[in-house]
């Protein structure tokens, strides 16, 4: 099956402000455009390295960066001896920009400066393209935009949201967990002065 690109390629929000290269960005674009009539292309690595003038292991890299992202999925097709007959990319979320949930934060009722939105729109919209529980979101954008001149997520040296979602997801596990009855230094010393006050 031959992908014949439409007139426009989509890049939503999602793409446009994550971390990644600028020219995967311009590729899942592409990816889009071939997409259009079926939600999916078979475009292979070769096509795309011809069509953007560089190597097919660049193209490959861009394509692995779009998928650790979340933002494709990759199905290969083989034939009875195991050998790939083609390659299937699809689209995995084409958001529209998630604003009813992302204007929630914008409080203008602190000091922010425009350019301190925007910066906060943009990381709202990406914390809200994964998949982890809405509540768990709202309460991971609330902790890391905390701040005034520099939200909390910016005074990092490094920042990806990918992995702190998952490592706080992780916390939130343990934060959770009922604390067990008795089990602290503090009940511990006071069973151990009850039983005090009862021998006398």
């Amino acid at each position: 099956m031959k992908d014949n690109p439409s007139y426009y390629a989509i890049i939503p929000a999602n793409v446009r402000y994550s971390t990644l290269k600028p020219n995967a960005k311009l590729l899942f674009g592409e990816i889009t455009a071939l997409s259009n009539k079926h939600g999916y292309c078979f475009a292979s690595n070769n096509y795309f390295a011809n069509l953007y003038n560089v190597s097919k292991n660049t193209i490959s890299s861009w394509v692995s960066d779009l998928k650790s992202y979340g933002f494709v999925n990759i199905d290969i097709e083989k034939d009875i001896n195991k050998q790939i007959i083609r390659r299937c990319i699809s689209i995995t979320k084409i958001m529209d920009s998630p604003i009813h949930e992302k204007m929630e934060y914008n409080t203008t009722s602190i000091n922010t400066t425009s350019n301190n939105i925007s910066i906060k729109e943009k990381f709202v919209n990406q914390v809200m393209f994964f998949d982890y529980p809405k509540e768990m979101k709202e309460d991971f954008i609330s902790y890391w935009t905390e701040g005034i001149k520099k939200m909390r997520f910016q005074k990092q040296g490094t920042f990806e949201i990918k992995l702190r979602l998952s490592r706080w997801q992780k916390n939130s596990k343990k934060w959770d967990k009922p604390k067990k009855i008795g089990t602290s230094k503090l009940d511990s010393q006071i069973n151990e002065w009850q039983k005090a006050k009862n021998l006398l």
